[in-house]
């Protein structure tokens, strides 16, 4: 692409001692912010990626990869609709479940809740709450008793202990003559767990089965079964083929449908960011404009003295492109690596602030969950720099066209 000759001399003036110290300090601006705009998109697009990550992973570990339910809002045959599921090759496990409404009071404290009626036995198999257990255990949920698994969140929010006694009121009552009169259940603090997500850890009750079937008055049947799948990325596509295998009558939900608002919003932020932050990157690459027309206005008798001696129109457009080009390459190059390196190190760069300073800047009520994650995706740095690269060798075309359109006889007659 570029001969000897231009080779040699664009790397030449890129070395050269500028005459005016003000293009010189004009061209490690350029440079300087080409960089830092590259580090800026690396950093918040690996932030973005790793947001999306672990907030996937804590909504899944929850909610589970999918869900089957009937319009009718039971299931009396969960057993037999769990293993024909199961038959499907990449379906691994499957679990029942009762999701209902209620209040739970503790001393005076009353929050709302979703309580949610669990086997201890099937649910390990397909989220991960139950290893998010920092007090008590989930088999508690296994015997007789009313026991109950609370999240961190709700139990400071009641000041609720392991083996507190917890009062659960439902909305479903009884019709007495004095009128309808709320359920209420005394259930043992059996466990905690902390998800990390404060939406869960404060509104997100554990109760056994039986429970819950006595509780919500559903004997012998379940709200839907949860599935965990082997690939999280195909539900859509193991939702088709359970389709056609479950009975019509069934409605299965992936996590994709349950939170597909949520997601898609991140998605279109995560595009918006990518072009506003590409414009810093422009800007900064375009300023290498001014920067090569006035180096080309201060080699105007060179590049007279060079065409005199046979060098083409094109010989000097690519030597000053060239220039301008390196210049472009050592701010990308060096911006992807400091973009690379604070995006690795962000969540103990802000632990470390936030130790410093003793504030909390990541909030769980805000941002759900309260640490700052990264995730470094190398298609996105790989896009990041072919676009700088790319801006930098365009910014260059118009100052070294007027390069070579540079009149030999005009530059040399006040010379």
């Amino acid at each position: 692409m570029f001969s000897k000759f231009e080779l040699m001399v664009g790397l030449r003036y890129l070395r050269a001692k500028q005459k005016s110290g003000f293009v010189s300090f004009i061209s490690l601006v350029s440079i300087i912010g080409i960089a830092l705009g590259v580090a800026a998109l690396i950093i918040v697009l690996s932030v973005m990626n790793g947001f999306q990550r672990e907030i996937r992973s804590k909504i899944i570990g929850v909610t589970a990869h999918m869900q089957i339910m009937s319009p009718a809002g039971a299931i009396s045959n969960w057993q037999d609709i769990g293993n024909q599921a199961k038959q499907n090759k990449h379906v691994l496990a499957y679990a029942p479940y009762i999701d209902g409404q209620g209040l739970i009071s503790f001393d005076g404290s009353v929050s709302g809740v979703l309580i949610r009626g669990i086997s201890a036995d099937y649910e390990p198999k397909v989220d991960d709450v139950t290893k998010s257990i920092v007090s008590g255990s989930f088999s508690s949920l296994k015997e007789s008793d009313f026991n109950i698994v609370i999240g961190k969140d709700l139990a400071r929010q009641l000041g609720a202990g392991l083996g507190d006694k917890i009062t659960i009121i439902t909305p479903d009552g009884q019709v007495t003559p004095a009128g309808m009169i709320p359920r209420l259940k005394q259930f043992t603090v059996g466990g905690i767990f902390d998800t990390h997500m404060q939406e869960y850890d404060s509104s997100l009750a554990f109760i056994g089965l039986n429970q819950a079937q006595i509780l919500f008055k559903v004997p012998d049947s379940v709200s839907g079964i949860r599935l965990k799948v082997d690939d999280v990325m195909q539900t859509q596509n193991i939702k088709q083929q359970l389709y056609s295998t479950l009975p019509s009558d069934f409605i299965i939900q992936d996590w994709i449908d349950q939170h597909q608002n949520y997601f898609a919003a991140v998605a279109m932020e995560k595009k918006m960011m990518f072009v506003i932050l590409s414009l810093i990157v422009a800007v900064a690459a375009f300023n290498l404009v001014s920067t090569l027309v006035m180096t080309v206005n201060g080699k105007k008798a060179d590049i007279a003295i060079l065409r005199t001696m046979g060098a083409s129109q094109t010989n000097i457009m690519k030597i000053f492109m060239l220039q301008g080009g390196v210049s472009g390459i050592i701010g990308t190059i060096s911006g992807t690596i400091l973009g690379v390196i604070i995006a690795y190190f962000i969540g103990d760069i802000v632990h470390g602030i936030e130790l410093i300073t003793h504030t909390k800047l990541i909030s769980g009520d805000v941002y759900l969950i309260d640490y700052l994650p990264s995730q470094i995706e190398f298609s996105d740095v790989f896009s990041i720099f072919v676009i700088s690269i790319l801006l930098s060798i365009l910014a260059t075309i118009y100052p070294s066209k007027a390069a070579a359109k540079t009149n030999p006889a005009e530059a040399l007659r006040y010379e």
